[in-house]
């Protein structure tokens, strides 16, 4: 085992044994991190991106503002105001009020024009999250081999015009059953964050002192090479070396090799380290982490199974407003066995360039060209035309459903401008046994598990739930709780809290009881669909722009008709071929209404 250390002209000041130490710098650990600098801690962050990268928008539980805003109180208790960062204006950056501030105007906004104060809504405050002022519940599924529709506009989350630190509820439960009352940018919360943090770095860097608050180390990760960057001590702990990393678009894929001629980087042994970096971690499994499928019952006569399901994904440039649209609709194959689909419309508050739009891929589907006639048995799976037969199927199959969520004609649909998708998105639960992974570590966020994405518990479960607990473990420490008890306790919480978002997910997962459906069947048109494609990080990376109009029409409230009584994408599919096979879906599926 080869020991480099930094160069002399590198300024680590901070960086040696800090008290905690962030692996991945999602929601998850920079919550972390700013609890423990609250509590008076040195955090050091490593990362492999730069910056946040562009993902999907989120709808925001009230906790999430009381607990910034409990945060930005701790700091100004701690440190005094000429300790903390200040906004463009001279302001104290504040983190709840960057977030939401009532009065304040959302939209097409980037966080750092709110954080510099670069207002351009005639001088009017600027604010990263949207409210949500529609919640929409749409079910359509058939009763008594008939369509059938429902409707109705749920109630609305209360705003908060403060952040307050007693609103903030324990039961996780209750949290993720919502309503929630806020939509943001995932990118644009993260970098807020991020922001801060870069911010308190630089303030105390500027400085003579000793130990700054917090260190990121942005392009890095722990070394590659086993053994040499997550160091095994006699005591269980483990030591954590890092480098500097290059990334490289290779043949189309994103890749990350270490930056010529620097310097490894001796993180030294922190106190606490949380490792976060999402469902594929690289770090956690050398340390012997392992994840394992949750199975649940959907009630459909075939017992437990693996709780997973397969989502295309798009971003329309389309005015949804603050809107978040939840349609459950039935879904036929060619036996006329009947499948429930979930599906999700979310906007954001005066941005017309955000409608995010998941559908749900019924279990039969393939989307596998050969089979749907497109291209010859022999083509090479490849090449060229196999692909873009794939994609071919995938946008048919959204621009139908699209019809259905939106009200809108496919023809009006395929003029909106998109930014990203359409894309497979695969869903599979997965968690831990254990969290804790070393003497001083453990696993949070999606990196121990993860539930249904449809119930906001991404956005949840680990800045409100995971974050927090590192919280109480400083509490724990500071009352007397030795490290190996408040270890313990922390990774409970976070198992607890993770197995309470799985509980709310079952539900998602429900389908009809139908006998004639094959599981083997099924189970071999979801290896199809993932062995054609699968997400990857690399594809935040890249704009997919379709070029078209910016829809900024207000978006049609939803039919008090089931769309297979108005012509809509479902009547058209059944006029053509089913993408996993030759055959049409038979009449005695929609015998209720014939189109």
């Amino acid at each position: 085992m080869s020991f480099s250390t930094h160069g002399d002209n590198e300024d680590l000041r901070g960086v040696t044994d800090p008290d905690f130490l962030a692996l991945g710098l999602g929601g998850t650990n920079m919550m972390a991190m700013l609890w423990s600098v609250a509590m008076g801690k040195r955090a050091v962050g490593i990362d492999m991106r730069g910056d946040p990268s562009p993902g999907a928008s989120w709808n925001i539980a009230a906790e999430t503002y009381h607990q910034l805003g409990l945060i930005d109180q701790m700091m100004l208790a701690r440190y005094g105001a000429d300790r903390l960062p200040r906004r463009g204006d001279g302001r104290l950056f504040l983190l709840a009020e960057c977030f939401h501030s009532p009065g304040a105007v959302t939209g097409t906004i980037a966080v750092e024009e709110v954080i510099n104060c670069f207002f351009d809504f005639d001088d009017e405050e600027l604010k990263i999250a949207g409210i949500v002022d529609h919640l929409e519940y749409i079910d359509d599924r058939w009763v008594d081999g008939r369509p059938h529709r429902v409707v109705r506009e749920l109630p609305t989350a209360k705003i908060p015009n403060r952040p307050d630190p007693r609103a903030i509820r324990s039961n996780l439960e209750d949290v993720l059953r919502g309503p929630h009352p806020f939509q943001v940018s995932a990118a644009e919360l993260l970098t807020l964050m991020r922001r801060y943090l870069e911010a308190l770095e630089a303030m105390d860097l500027a400085t003579d002192t000793q130990y700054p608050r917090v260190r990121l180390f942005s392009q890095h990760r722990a070394i590659d090479v086993e053994g040499d960057g997550l160091i095994e001590l006699p005591d269980g702990r483990r030591r954590i070396r890092i480098e500097a990393l290059h990334e490289l678009d290779y043949r189309g894929n994103f890749v990350h090799v270490r930056e010529p001629g620097t310097p490894i980087i001796d993180i030294g042994v922190p106190e606490l380290f949380v490792i976060a970096q999402g469902p594929n971690s690289a770090d956690a499994a050398k340390l012997g982490f392992t994840r394992f499928d949750i199975e649940s019952d959907r009630e459909n006569g075939r017992g437990r199974v693996a709780a997973s399901a397969d989502y295309v994904a798009i971003l329309f440039s389309l005015h949804a407003t603050g809107r978040f649209r939840y349609r459950i609709a039935s879904e036929f194959d060619p036996d006329g066995n009947e499948y429930w689909v979930r599906q999700m419309l979310l906007g954001h508050e005066n941005d017309p360039e955000v409608g995010w739009m998941m559908v749900q891929v019924p279990d039969y589907l393939t989307f596998d060209p050969v089979l749907a006639g497109m291209v010859p048995p022999e083509v090479d799976t490849a090449s060229p035309e196999y692909f873009a037969a794939y994609q071919l199927l995938i946008y048919d199959f959204l621009m139908e459903r699209a019809e259905e969520l939106l009200e809108m004609p496919r023809k009006e649909i395929q003029k909106i401008n998109t930014f990203y998708g359409p894309k497979l998105v695969h869903l599979v639960q997965r968690a831990g046994n254990d969290a804790r992974v070393a003497g001083n570590g453990v696993v949070a966020g999606d990196t121990y598990g993860n539930g249904h994405f449809l119930n906001s518990g991404d956005s949840i479960v680990g800045m409100v739930g995971h974050g927090s607990r590192v919280l109480d473990y400083w509490r724990r420490r500071e009352a007397g709780v030795a490290p190996e008890q408040a270890i313990t306790a922390l990774a409970k919480g976070i198992q607890d809290d993770t197995e309470v978002w799985l509980d709310a997910s079952v539900d998602e997962h429900i389908q009809p009881v139908q006998p004639g459906i094959d599981p083997a069947k099924m189970e071999q048109a979801r290896l199809s669909r993932r062995f054609l494609a699968s997400l990857d990080l690399s594809d935040w990376n890249r704009l997919l722009v379709h070029a078209g109009r910016l829809h900024t029409d207000e978006l049609p409230v939803p039919g008090r008709t089931h769309p297979a009584e108005r012509g809509l994408g479902w009547a058209k599919r059944r006029r053509t071929p089913v993408m996993a096979g030759a055959a049409l879906i038979p009449d005695s599926a929609t015998a209720a209404y014939d189109v």
